[in-house]
């Protein structure tokens, strides 16, 4: 005869084991859905290798190849550049600020998506090429924005559309800041502005290399 004590420990143990059961699914769903996401906008294998990009996301290189005809940017420098802002995470965000080292308080900016644009600035570009539905977490959109605006840079400013160096100071610095030459104080940026030319220089190298150019 099973005493008074084990005869109520078997509902409350199946109970205790439902909730585990419950707590282990949500999470495995947790899981899978944080998994969707992180690959929906997950960057290729190797970040610096042209080849494995364009192997890996051939519609990256479609959509850079889109914004070439359309605005005249070399394949290689939007490359680099996005390198540079989001190393190909689609949805990539600039870090928190913290006060006191614990408060949070906010982004240091607005900038977003694999071009890293700024909501202001991604709105006056949606304005003027018409393009409401536009997302900076879209390839297609990011790279059409990026030649959208480093064209108008060789419009204003008379930069080569293949000067990656002195396209990346306007694009980090804005149209007035650079012709204002406020990166010449910027020994940091500088040295960035010579990785990024390094960087266009190399992709493109590789692209011959795998076929592509």
């Amino acid at each position: 005869m099973v005493s008074q004590r084990e005869d109520f420990a078997y509902p409350v143990a199946n109970k205790k084991s439902e909730r585990q059961m419950s707590r282990l699914l949500f999470a495995f769903a947790l899981l899978l859905i944080l998994g969707s996401c992180g690959g929906r906008y997950a960057p290729p294998s190797d970040v610096n290798d042209a080849c494995v990009i364009v192997h890996e996301r051939p519609r990256f290189l479609s959509a850079m190849e889109r914004s070439k005809s359309r605005w005249g940017v070399p394949v290689a420098v939007q490359m680099a550049i996005i390198h540079q802002e989001s190393k190909f995470v689609g949805n990539a965000r600039t870090p928190y600020r913290w006060a006191l080292g614990v408060i949070p308080m906010g982004r240091q900016s607005s900038a977003y998506g694999y071009a890293q644009v700024l909501d202001g600035t991604w709105d006056d570009y949606r304005k003027e090429a018409g393009r409401w539905g536009a997302r900076r977490t879209d390839m297609s959109d990011a790279t059409d924005f990026m030649g959208w605006y480093l064209n108008k840079a060789h419009e204003k400013l008379g930069i080569s559309r293949a000067d990656a160096k002195n396209l990346y100071l306007a694009y980090h610095e804005g149209f007035a800041g650079y012709a204002r030459g406020s990166y010449r104080a910027k020994g940091w940026l500088l040295a960035v502005s010579d990785r990024v030319a390094q960087r266009a220089y190399n992709y493109e190298a590789q692209l011959i290399s795998c076929g592509v150019m």
